[in-house]
């Protein structure tokens, strides 16, 4: 993430299955943000890593007969949201990387934090 310019706006999502009613919000936000053309990261870790498995998001929906939270991750992703899975919450989580449903980068902290630290904003979901 290093050779890529700080990002405007990072949201660090700990936030996962546990609470699916939160989750909209932050892909809506993100979404918002890369839409308007700033550079937006979106960074798993905790319990939001388990989003990041096979099968999962497409599982969880916050509203009954709603979309599911792979939609709202893919909104966020067309519009450039970039996601980063915290390596060290795989573990955490029981998971390894063939768990993911997609090839994303994977960072621990002490390599990711250098990065999103230089963001203008930080929001932790």
């Amino acid at each position: 993430m290093s050779e890529q310019q700080a990002p405007d706006l990072v949201i660090i999502l700990i936030t996962g299955p546990e609470n699916p009613k939160r989750l909209p919000s932050a892909f809506f936000l993100a979404a918002t943000a890369a839409a308007a053309e700033q550079n937006v990261v979106m960074y798993f870790t905790g319990p939001a890593t388990e989003l990041l498995a096979k099968g999962k998001a497409e599982s969880i929906f916050p509203m009954a007969g709603g979309k599911s939270v792979a939609d709202f991750m893919k909104l966020a992703e067309d519009n450039g949201v970039r996601i980063i899975g915290c390596l060290q919450s795989l573990e955490l989580n029981g998971m390894t990387q063939n768990d993911l449903a997609k090839p994303i980068p994977m960072m621990n902290p002490s390599a990711a934090l250098p990065s999103l630290a230089g963001a203008g904003k930080v929001l932790t979901w």
